[in-house]
């Protein structure tokens, strides 16, 4: 690939790029992926794999969430390969009558915004949890949240976008968006080649950051660091995901009262069973810039916690470990939007740790902004410049 030419280059080939792709190129869109490394080779790959709404800012976060939710049911029957989608609902359980009061408040607003929550009691966590630590006094549970395997959803978003007509160019780095007099984008340059293009999209992730300094501006994106450790097959410990209400306290920046060691390093309980019948467990939270260096430290203390409210696990082996970066930013929403200042370059990145979850919809409402369509769900919150111009997401409340 010397010079070629496409209608839009995605720069970005994990779920978020592939997303983008799939819906575009079902438009008919000549659509060119340039990844740097390989599919899903980057956070895609160091994840969990869910569609969730329990853990979303009751209101448009969920809703948003819900919209994805819709959109991967229907993914199940549009894309060309299987990719493990299962919707057994999830669950968040409590501690302390204190995080029980809060669980009530965060039910209430969500079946507000009109979303299928409903609270558990100590018997409900009985009845379906016979592993679950005894002292657990409830929690609660939204039933439409759903499951799947990120690496083959990336790999069927990007196998049936190529059928659709996408190119996905590997191994290939972008070094250069070129702009013209006018700062409107007109290609790109890569480690291969150049590609002439009126619209980029940067879905690059924790490296969104640097290719908006390529045009000389600020996407304030930085990489936050989570481990996983995964379990070996055994007997069947639960049916569908449990985490902690804590994990909601570490997500949004809040105060928890637990351990010191498990506050610095953001630990929450993250239990997900898979359809290989092991589970995944996490979850860390750190800023360490861009290191993904497994920490002894941080697997000690997550297997801790996680016995804590599954004691089984103490007897259970874990096959490996591994730790992703996920693309954080100040108000913890995403940035779904076009750059005003340079026509023709869009930004989706930013999704944390919801970028399985919000990928879908991501994708769709990239594409209905590309064809100049309504968009799917309101976008005003995912703007770029909002953080510019103080309509940040507020704080959320727990």
């Amino acid at each position: 690939m010397k010079s070629d030419s496409a209608e839009v280059v995605i720069i970005g080939g994990g779920i978020i790029g592939m997303a983008i792709a799939y819906y575009a190129a079902k438009l008919g869109m000549d659509v060119v992926v340039v990844e740097r490394g390989e599919v899903a080779g980057g956070t895609s790959s160091k994840c969990d794999g869910n569609i969730l709404a329990i853990d979303k800012d009751p209101g448009f976060d969920s809703q948003m969430s819900l919209k994805s939710q819709e959109l991967i049911a229907e993914l199940v029957h549009e894309l060309d390969e299987e990719f493990e989608y299962r919707a057994p609902g999830s669950i968040l359980v409590c501690e302390s009558d204190e995080e029980m009061i809060a669980a009530e408040r965060w039910v209430a607003r969500q079946k507000e915004a009109g979303l299928p929550f409903r609270m558990l009691d100590r018997q409900d966590l009985r009845d379906e949890w016979p592993y679950m630590a005894d002292d657990l006094l409830g929690g609660l549970e939204c039933a439409t949240d759903s499951t799947v395997n990120p690496v083959l959803l990336t790999y069927s978003l990007a196998s049936t976008a190529r059928r659709l007509g996408a190119r996905i160019v590997t191994n290939t780095a972008v070094t250069t968006i070129l702009l013209d007099e006018q700062r409107k984008v007109r290609g790109v340059e890569t480690s291969n080649g150049t590609i002439m293009t009126n619209t980029v999209i940067n879905a690059a992730g924790v490296w969104s950051k640097l290719l908006g300094q390529m045009v000389g501006i600020d996407i304030p994106i930085e990489p936050r660091k989570g481990h996983i450790l995964v379990a070996s097959r055994t007997a069947n410990i639960g049916q569908r995901k449990v985490m902690e209400f804590g994990y909601l306290i570490s997500k949004f920046g809040g105060k928890r009262k637990v351990d010191p060691e498990f506050e610095k390093y953001g630990i929450a309980l993250v239990f997900e069973p898979t359809a290989s019948q092991n589970f995944l467990i996490g979850s860390s939270r750190q800023f360490v810039g861009m290191d993904t260096r497994v920490d002894q430290q941080v697997i000690r203390l997550i297997a801790e916690r996680a016995i804590r409210f599954f004691p089984v696990i103490e007897h259970i082996s874990m096959l490996r470990a591994y730790a992703g970066l996920r693309p954080w930013t100040p108000d913890h929403l995403p940035i779904v939007s076009q750059i005003d200042e340079i026509p023709g370059l869009y930004v989706a990145a930013g999704h944390e740790g919801d970028g399985i979850s919000l990928a879908a919809v991501t994708g769709k409402v990239i594409s209905e902004m590309l064809s100049g369509t309504s968009t799917c769900i309101p976008t005003e919150p995912l703007r770029y410049d909002r953080f510019r111009n103080g309509h940040v997401h507020q704080e959320v409340v727990i």
